[in-house]
């Protein structure tokens, strides 16, 4: 069975490509999400007026990869501790949060972040927003698997 997970941490080439590479994921797509502009562009989302987050949409059978195995990748790969911020980008665009898509994920997100914030592993509060998914616009072409069209080793997060 084919499901969806919609993530947000930092600038969207990463995750991107940190997702194409795991097993069991099918697809993964750039874009734009959580925001109030339809058919946003690139431009228009830098400019932090329409609301939306960068995001990576995954594909993925959840026989072969589970929703909390995405999760876990999801809590690795950024700070999920600084309020509209990832490295050097800054903006609400660049936000943290996860888009559920089913009660399930809610459950299993917040369960997640729960778990994080008792481990102690981050010394500052976890920010990251646990929110239902909207509308994803997928981002312009150039976007899409972008280190591994400029063959570039993906660089832009931890």
């Amino acid at each position: 069975m084919t499901e969806k997970a919609t993530f947000a941490m930092g600038c969207f080439w990463g995750p991107d490509d940190l997702f194409r590479k795991v097993p069991g994921v099918i697809d993964t797509a750039a874009g734009y999400t959580g925001g109030t502009k339809e058919h946003p562009t690139y431009e228009e989302v830098c400019t932090g007026t329409t609301g939306h987050a960068e995001a990576v949409e995954i594909t993925f059978e959840s026989v072969k990869i589970s929703y909390d195995q995405l999760l876990d990748l999801f809590w690795k790969n950024h700070n999920p501790t600084t309020m509209n911020k990832q490295g050097p980008d800054v903006g609400a665009q660049y936000r943290s949060a996860i888009f559920f898509h089913t009660s399930e994920q809610e459950k299993a997100a917040q369960a997640s972040k729960e778990r994080l914030e008792k481990s102690g592993i981050w010394t500052d509060p976890i920010v990251t927003a646990i929110v239902s998914a909207g509308t994803f616009w997928r981002a312009e072409e150039y976007h899409q698997q972008y280190f591994a069209k400029r063959g570039m080793v993906a660089t832009c997060h931890f």
